[in-house]
């Protein structure tokens, strides 16, 4: 199929270059990107339908970006590379209008590089204020805080963003209107408690009816893709559980993963076992914790104190062994940092006992309650082909009948080696999203009900070195996370320290797709909109 691909990307770009390996990567000029791009996505043989992973890139003398795509229907996978050598200003074809995924995306780019996209309708910044100075995740870029002073005023409020074209062999810049004067906007969040984080939406309205959002997603500024370039491979762990702190355990075993696979790091069975069953508990964890805030939004109180005491459960567990609560810094490079405490089996056991009973009794006080039904059932539609086209993976792509779990895509640990139900719903809606979730801890604890009485004896860790230095090359590894596809993406130049690290967040995802399903709702329906999709903002703002 490679050999298929290539072809068809040589025959419309003959300058590009191949480069073989796990995955074939094209390095394609820019003049032909957009004209492959969409032939990859249409072809019949190819059908590129899914923009996985998107990574702004700093090669010294070119900026440029790498693209990881997947067939969802013929599930092979191709990288593609584009950059430009002009540094001082730097242009690239958007891809907006091939996959939804990539407007935000290239707005992160343009935040970090200064890379501008021509046809992209929205050139704003993404996370940064728009008077900041500078691409921070340039190699060359002044850190000086002189520069960026902590800013006295509030950020200016746009109502027009600067868009690109490429016309006759120039750029020229326009203007693009998010709101009219005319129209009425206001801001929801970022305190208002139901909007999940520090999001703040702007929101035109016509009565109580939803015309437009502007999604404001930077107030976080984490900035861990630029720490980990000064970070050792096993210094880096650390910032992964704080992305999702409710998938602690899968981000890092993520970019685990990752770096073991660049090693070619055989982790012990004993360790994948352990890995796995925390997993699962963690999905269980936040899927709990959603269950708890998606029925505080609803007006549920009941509910809300049901969830978070099963939850408290579950960590008790993980304090048990790893000595963590939310922030989880269990898994290690090659396995995990110590073995199961004594009474871990014992505990899980009693749990997995004890949770499908209490489940009827959250179906019975919420899911079956007239006002619920009401407010979730037929509220914001996700249809299949916008779920992908978003890359909106997790429950919240499986409510909408996209079967993206990456267990059963590309297994990993030691899910081969259980049975376990994909759950798919096919309404799209809130509630279809709330049950997906809720049947997935049935199948969580289905999983582990299979593992926790074969865990093998043997190590929990292979041994590694303190400084570890991978080889040159480009590696990426994804798992299933509690909200979607969470991938590690890692370009090493042989050092101890990456070159680039990129984290595929699932939750950016989540947060685009507001502004489609909240158009023609009403302002309660938003509340529940954004509670059904369960983003965890840190994850977003990385």
């Amino acid at each position: 199929m490679s050999n298929l691909i290539q072809d068809k990307i040589l025959a419309l770009a003959p300058a590009a270059t191949v480069k073989e390996g796990e995955v074939l990567t094209v390095t394609v000029p820019a003049e032909n990107f957009h004209a492959v791009a969409e032939m990859l996505r249409d072809d019949r043989e190819t059908q590129f339908d899914f923009l996985v992973c998107m990574t702004g890139a700093d090669w010294g003398e070119t900026l440029g970006v790498v693209y990881h795509l997947r067939s969802t229907t013929l599930g092979h996978e191709v990288v593609l590379r584009i950059e430009t050598a002009d540094r001082e200003h730097p242009v690239l074809p958007s891809i907006c209008d091939l996959w939804h995924s990539a407007n935000l995306n290239e707005r992160e780019v343009y935040d970090f590089y200064g890379i501008r996209f021509t046809g992209h309708p929205d050139m704003r910044r993404l996370y940064l204020r728009n008077d900041w100075v500078g691409y921070p995740f340039r190699k060359d870029y002044d850190a000086n805080p002189e520069i960026n002073p902590v800013p006295e005023t509030n950020e200016p409020t746009e109502d027009e963003a600067p868009c690109y074209e490429l016309k006759d062999g120039k750029i020229e810049k326009g203007e693009h209107v998010l709101f009219d004067e005319e129209e009425y906007v206001v801001n929801i969040g970022p305190q208002h408690p139901a909007t999940h984080g520090v999001l703040r939406f702007r929101t035109s309205l016509e009565g109580e009816i939803i015309k437009k959002i502007d999604v404001h997603c930077g107030y976080i500024h984490r900035g861990a893709e630029k720490m980990c370039e000064s970070m050792t491979y096993p210094q880096t762990l650390s910032l992964t559980d704080r992305f999702d702190y409710l998938g602690a355990h899968q981000n890092r075993h993520a970019l685990c993963m990752c770096i073991e696979k660049a090693m070619q790091l055989e982790v012990p069975a004993r360790a994948q076992y352990i890995r796995t069953i925390m997993d699962e508990l963690q999905r269980i964890d936040s899927h709990l914790l959603f269950y708890a805030t998606m029925c505080m939004d609803m007006g549920g109180l009941t509910p809300f104190f049901y969830g978070f005491r099963d939850r408290e459960m579950v960590l008790d567990i993980f304090e048990g062994t790893t000595g963590g609560r939310l922030i989880q810094n269990y898994n290690v490079i090659g396995g995990v940092m110590a073995d199961l405490a004594p009474d871990f089996v014992e505990k899980v056991k009693k749990f997995i006992a004890y949770l499908p009973g209490v489940l009827k009794e959250y179906h019975a006080v919420f899911t079956g309650n007239v006002i619920a039904q009401q407010r979730l059932k037929g509220v914001g539609v996700l249809s299949k082909e916008d779920a992908i086209s978003y890359g909106a993976t997790g429950p919240t792509g499986r409510a909408s009948g996209w079967a993206c779990d990456v267990r059963k895509v590309h297994p990993y640990g030691v899910y081969d080696k259980v049975e376990f139900k994909e759950v798919i719903h096919t309404e799209g809606d809130s509630f279809a999203r709330y049950m997906v979730r809720m049947e997935e801890i049935l199948e969580s604890l289905h999983i582990i009900e299979q593992l926790i009485d074969n865990i093998p004896e043997g190590d929990y860790a292979a041994k590694t070195k303190p400084i570890i230095r991978l080889p040159e090359g480009e590696y990426f590894a994804s798992v299933e996370a509690p909200r979607g596809e969470f991938g590690a993406y890692i370009e090493s130049r042989g050092d101890k320290y990456p070159y680039r690290m990129k984290f595929r967040s699932s939750c950016l995802p989540l947060v685009s797709v507001v502004d489609p399903l909240a158009r023609g709702a009403k302002i309660g329906d938003l509340i529940a909109i954004g509670g059904s999709l369960d983003y965890v903002v840190p994850d977003v703002d990385r």
